[in-house]
């Protein structure tokens, strides 16, 4: 009789994954108890407590937001100097934007039930602020959610920063696995967000210039065909990083 299946590869990732940051754990709350013994802390809550807290990191001046818990949740707008169509409450319990890669998934998690909000807050933070984020690791199963997201939510006007921002996270170490470990369904949801981006082209600026255009359209037409051509260049870069044939 034969015995039970050998696991798949990437089952065997997956299980390297998670034994690699059960590793990195227990390195870290080691290395808080250490810490703890050396304070001389006064009672065992107090002692459990740093423990807790040993993912964490102090926040710099910079990622503080003030006094205010609004923010603007809509950049595009922002660029093109229009006033904004609304802003949204930062949730009660977030008071300052996630400086670290623990910090964003607590946010992450907890903050934003639903995907629109979702998707707002990936715009917010932006490509570089993300990709620093994420710098050192893209946790395992992110990559999928971000992808489902911004294939849901994408439009024209975000184009850029989408671009931006899948560009950021193709530059985290190990993201090729984390491509490789994608399933399916996140498979598809990555193609279906690069048919969005693809078809976002200079067909949507020459639709709203009907008829022959003056000096100053032409030459804002120029410009604009010269940025699209920059952005389909990008588009076809990051497919090949996305691994979408």
């Amino acid at each position: 009789m034969a015995g039970p299946a050998a696991p798949g590869p990437r089952a065997l990732l997956r299980e390297l994954l998670r034994a690699a940051a059960a590793d990195e754990r227990r390195a870290r709350e080691d290395a808080a108890k250490l810490r703890a013994l050396r304070q001389r802390v006064s009672s065992y809550r107090e002692f459990r407590d740093i423990v807790l807290a040993s993912h964490l990191k102090p926040l710099e001046k910079k990622d503080k937001l003030g006094d205010t818990r609004r923010v603007l949740w809509n950049p595009c707008a922002a660029r093109a100097q229009a006033p904004p169509a609304s802003d949204l409450e930062i949730p009660q319990e977030l008071d300052q934007l996630p400086g670290t890669s623990a910090e964003f998934y607590r946010d992450w998690r907890r903050c934003f039930p639903s995907g629109k909000e979702k998707y707002q807050f990936l715009l917010e933070l932006g490509g570089e602020t993300l990709g620093r984020i994420f710098q050192a690791d893209l946790g395992f199963g992110l990559l999928g959610e971000f992808l489902t997201v911004l294939a849901e939510n994408v439009c024209g006007e975000d184009r850029g920063a989408v671009l931006q921002i899948l560009q950021s996270l193709a530059g985290t170490k190990r993201f090729g696995l984390n491509v490789d470990l994608l399933s399916e369904s996140e498979k598809e949801k990555s193609r279906d967000l690069f048919r969005k981006l693809w078809s976002t082209s200079r067909e949507d600026w020459s639709t709203g210039h009907p008829g022959s255009p003056t000096s100053s359209e032409a030459h804002l037409m120029d410009t604009s065909l010269q940025e699209e051509s920059e952005e389909e260049r990008m588009v076809v870069e990051l497919m090949k990083c996305y691994q979408i044939n």
